[in-house]
């Protein structure tokens, strides 16, 4: 690559640091913006990133020539930053556009795993797997590590991982060699318009591997939809390539199983995570790195030894009587499968679960399903839309949800009351869901919890 500086608007996001890392690691010059501290941005700077948090064009490299600048959709076009270096010609790539050229760099490999749903436990577990086998990857994730506390793995292997995010068609830009794809629902209909169209774009981005598509048993998605060869997987299902059985569970949610695959069963598998959904993630991974070629008995290994993703069913407290779990849920799917899995761990327990719905636009297409999926809980605490990248639109509040729900207990809050209204309630399982920056209070709701 023929830049010396990498400068980034949106630098904070979980994908754009992630790339931000691979250039410093790479010795590039590297700053960028974004408009709020947060945890990330602040571990870029202890690893010698500049990053400032005011729209200031003056603070971007002046040398437009070996100046490559990176942004995310999520950034507003009338940014001051953003205009300024599309008016001084400066060469601009989308973070899509970036990975998808780092991935198809020298001899690399890349291992592609995309989804509406569950693609960030799966990539990470499938890096662990990678690394813990000795056979190295380089990855890019989307949620930082719990085993690297990272969200970027670096390695002279030609194995690249990378979650491909389906976001404004943004897989679209990668040619993997194996790809997994685990859900594909509604979702992004701001981007989409209609399921039709999230389905056809799956469809492009398995089009575009060139070796082999693994895809969940039941997807919309046929062999003539590709040239790579088509497998399937599944939790438990035996109709699919790949898939689990005779699984058990321990008293803490732990799952040992079989892992059946084409050539053979890897037995007495245990997960190193709890929640049958993690067995699902498990299978999906596994499958990618047996087509790969890792050794079954590596494979098994590096199973037992996952930690985890931050803020992916990520438990903070667990002792007798009291448990506390964050998750980055934000689609009705994904909070089912959360709850279903909190219900199957700690049978007959009273569950509360704190939900900030992301963006206006999916409150509004997914209000009955997610008022269907909230009302599984015994008792929900509902917080006001977080809007990312949206402006309001009129009549679409958290109470569009609030009304439907039908679980035992409900309760409407601003943000700025939670803790507060905590620090008053009786908890026995809390859950906190959400993918916007519901995660700052994880520190003091741990604390107030630990402190009990």
């Amino acid at each position: 690559m023929r830049y010396s500086n990498i400068y980034f608007i949106g630098i904070g996001g979980i994908g754009m640091s992630a790339i931000a890392r691979y250039f410093k690691f790479k010795g590039f010059g590297v700053g960028g913006y974004d408009k709020t501290p947060s945890e990330l941005t602040l571990a870029l700077e202890k690893e010698g990133i500049a990053v400032h948090y005011e729209d200031r064009p003056d603070l971007i490299p002046t040398d437009t020539e070996n100046t490559l600048v990176v942004y995310t959709p999520a950034i507003p076009q009338d940014l001051k930053e953003m205009v300024h270096v599309r008016e001084n010609g400066y060469t601009l790539m989308k973070r899509a556009q970036v990975l998808g050229e780092l991935t198809r760099m020298g001899l690399q490999r890349c291992l592609a795993v995309s989804g509406t749903h569950g693609k960030t436990t799966t990539s990470t577990l499938l890096a662990h797997i990678f690394t813990s086998s000795g056979e190295g990857c380089s990855a890019f994730l989307g949620g930082i590590s719990k085993n690297y506390d990272s969200n970027l793995l670096m390695s002279h292997s030609p194995a690249v991982v990378v979650e491909a995010d389906e976001f404004d068609r943004s897989f679209h830009q990668l040619t993997p060699e194996i790809s997994v794809i685990t859900a594909m629902d509604a979702d992004h209909l701001d981007i989409y318009g209609d399921l039709e169209h999230v389905e056809e774009s799956f469809r492009k981005f398995a089009s575009l591997t060139t070796g082999t598509v693994i895809a969940k048993i039941g997807l919309p998605i046929s062999a003539k939809d590709t040239s790579a060869r088509l497998m399937s997987y599944s939790y438990d299902d035996a109709g699919a390539d790949f898939h689990a059985s005779d699984i058990r569970v321990d008293e803490c949610g732990y799952f040992t199983f079989n892992l059946c695959h084409p050539s053979g069963v890897i037995a007495d598998c245990r997960l190193g995570v709890p929640g049958w959904v993690n067995v699902e993630n498990a299978v999906a991974a596994s499958a990618i790195a047996l087509c790969y070629g890792l050794a079954p008995t590596k494979i098994k290994a590096a199973l037992a030894t996952f930690k985890g993703v931050k803020r992916r069913f990520d438990i903070h407290v667990n002792r007798p009587g009291l448990a506390y779990i964050d998750d980055y849920a934000h689609h009705p799917n994904e909070l089912s499968s959360a709850i279903s899995s909190i219900r199957e761990i700690f049978p007959g327990r009273k569950l509360t679960a704190v939900f900030q719905p992301h963006l206006y636009t999916r409150t509004r297409d997914f209000a009955d399903e997610f008022a269907q999926a909230l009302s599984k809980v015994d008792k929900l605490i509902l917080l006001d839309i977080y809007p990312a990248r949206e402006e309001p639109i009129p009549g679409v509040t958290s109470e569009t949800i609030f009304g439907k729900v039908t679980a035992p207990q409900k309760v409407l809050l601003k943000k700025e009351e939670l803790m507060d209204y905590l620090s008053h309630e009786d908890i026995d399982i809390l859950i906190t869901f959400g993918a916007g920056n519901i995660d700052r209070f994880i520190p003091e709701i741990t604390r107030m919890l630990e402190s009990r």
